[in-house]
């Protein structure tokens, strides 16, 4: 069957309305360009406490990806393909941190965490003496929770769309479960795991509202990234002009990358 190609020439309000939507995306972008001095750049960024929350930031995003991995791709899995009753209440909450308020979501997180009244932070502080919150590891914890959706998405509709038939010949061929999933399912899932991964790391990367919450913005300790574009845009804007501009082009690499896993196609 001739697939139909798209069509050529849109209707003219269609056209004029996409230019402009490009250009309010587009503009804020150039307007952050036009602020950044690339001369003082590489100075800028290896400044102690910018270079710091640039180091945690990259330990914790990743720390807080693979943490996202461990739980996202089991519960990917299971949403994708076992069918049990109330499994869309089951999906809507793995969802909700994606539609949550950030602040929010940090105080539910301080109401399981936090060390005098959480429900799982005052039994290990108590217990062990171990404090999440305002730590490296409450950073990772509130990062992990906003990008864990992301991951499960993305690994769940590439679980969706494999062919079942090659999992079916993989068992006929005696290959028992586990076998199944790691030389077969993940070899087929391994274009969305890559998305979801990437994603879910740009995400964890570029976390405000919940970390400050969480872990708070303690410099050396809690300060990631976002945090200290924050507080640099009062004392010192081109600094953070320039941590911003990194992010920036991060997640354009990270978008660039994902394109063709996103659309399945390339152009």
């Amino acid at each position: 069957m001739k697939k139909r190609r798209p069509i050529s020439r849109p209707p003219l309000i269609i056209f004029v309305g996409a230019i402009f939507g490009v250009i309010y995306i587009f503009l804020p972008l150039v307007g952050l360009l036009r602020k950044i001095s690339f001369i003082s750049l590489l100075s800028q960024l290896s400044d102690g406490p910018t270079l710091s929350a640039l180091r945690l930031s990259l330990v914790t995003s990743v720390a807080a990806t693979l943490l996202a991995l461990i739980l996202g791709l089991p519960l990917a899995w299971v949403l994708a393909r076992v069918s049990f009753r109330g499994s869309y209440l089951v999906r809507a909450f793995v969802m909700l941190p994606m539609v949550l308020p950030p602040v929010v979501g940090g105080v539910a997180l301080l109401a399981a965490y936090g060390k005098s009244s959480g429900l799982v932070g005052a039994l290990l502080f108590d217990s062990f003496g171990v404090q999440l919150t305002f730590s490296p590891i409450g950073v990772v914890i509130a990062e992990a929770f906003v990008a864990l959706p992301f991951l499960v998405m993305a690994v769940e509709g590439g679980l969706r769309a494999i062919d079942s038939r090659y999992e079916e010949l993989a068992s006929t061929m005696g290959a028992n479960e586990i076998t199944k999933f790691y030389r077969v399912t993940l070899r087929l899932l391994r274009p969305s795991l890559i998305a979801g991964i990437a994603v879910a790391w740009a995400r964890a990367l570029g976390e405000f509202g919940a970390t400050i919450t969480f872990a708070g913005n303690i410099q050396g300790r809690t300060q990631t990234t976002p945090l200290a574009v924050y507080l640099l845009l009062e004392s010192d804007p081109q600094a953070a002009y320039s941590l911003s501009f990194v992010l920036l082009i991060v997640c354009v690499l990270v978008l660039i990358s994902m394109r063709d896993r996103w659309l399945g196609s390339k152009r």
